[in-house]
């Protein structure tokens, strides 16, 4: 494959300054010059990188096309009831803790495309797939201990105010003071705190800044500096947290090896 694409670009090289012309095609998908220098350009990539993310892409497009696969709001909404769900929180709590930590249009979409996926390895890869046994989840448990640990506290600065522009200045410059931005040290019980407060907290690493966030009238902001009172997540809790992730390592490596077998025999034809 290596070899196959280091000819592509020796041909594509030798036409670049046919700035919008097609370059070459993909079961007969156009890829023109523009779309590589803009691959290049927004991934940082090599040409060579830029050729093969679009031949992955193109194929995967196709793939969706020829299996079907559609998604629509409802199933969206389905699954973002679920997210909150596993997170304690009510549908509009994590609705609004997402949005106070980012573009939720964006996070929308990102979830389409999550589940247009998982859609499509259902169908591709159906019974083909070994399921992982409670001993492979015993076995990942036992030595990923680590992940399942959580802290019942937190150690913050907590900073607030009603100007959102005061804490931004706040967590780009902290070593500057700030009108209107008041702090304090204290420790968190995640027990006795909001369900927004909890996610966020829970979600922000120790030596980090939380998202800016609205809670009774006014914003605020946590500068997380240590974790404590950790305690270790019972095996039963996480069983399904764990076999979603070794079935995903495996439904991976399936899609790797899918998607070389349809580039060896992907109509793949250079054009300048």
């Amino acid at each position: 494959m290596k070899i196959f694409l280091i000819t592509i670009l020796s041909i594509l090289t030798l036409n670049a300054g046919l700035v919008n012309a097609i370059a070459m095609s993909i079961n007969d998908k156009p890829i023109t010059l523009v779309d590589i220098d803009t691959t290049m350009n927004q991934k940082n990539v090599s040409k060579e990188q830029a050729i093969k993310l679009l031949i992955d892409e193109a194929l995967y497009e196709q793939e969706m096309v020829k299996n079907r696969i559609r998604i629509d709001s409802l199933d969206v909404d389905k699954y973002i009831e679920q997210l909150a769900a596993n997170n304690n929180m009510t549908l509009y709590a994590f609705k609004n803790a997402l949005k106070q930590q980012q573009d939720y249009a964006l996070f929308e979409e990102n979830v389409k495309k999550q589940l247009k996926h998982q859609k499509l390895i259902q169908v591709i890869a159906a019974n083909k797939l070994t399921q992982a046994s409670n001993e492979d989840i015993e076995i990942y448990y036992n030595s990923h201990n680590e992940e399942f640990q959580i802290a019942n506290k937190v150690d913050v600065i907590h900073y607030s105010s009603t100007d959102k522009k005061a804490l931004e200045a706040t967590k780009s410059n902290p070593m500057m003071a700030q009108n209107g931005v008041y702090s304090e040290n204290i420790t968190i019980d995640l027990k006795t705190v909001s369900s927004q407060m909890q996610y966020i907290l829970t979600q922000t690493k120790p030596q980090s800044y939380s998202a800016i966030f609205a809670e009774n009238r006014a914003y605020h902001m946590f500068f997380v500096s240590n974790k404590t009172d950790v305690s270790t997540v019972s095996l039963d809790k996480v069983k399904n947290q764990i076999y979603n992730h070794l079935m995903k390592t495996r439904e991976d490596e399936f899609l790797k090896n899918y998607f070389e077998a349809l580039k060896i025999s992907a109509d793949i034809k250079i054009l300048r």
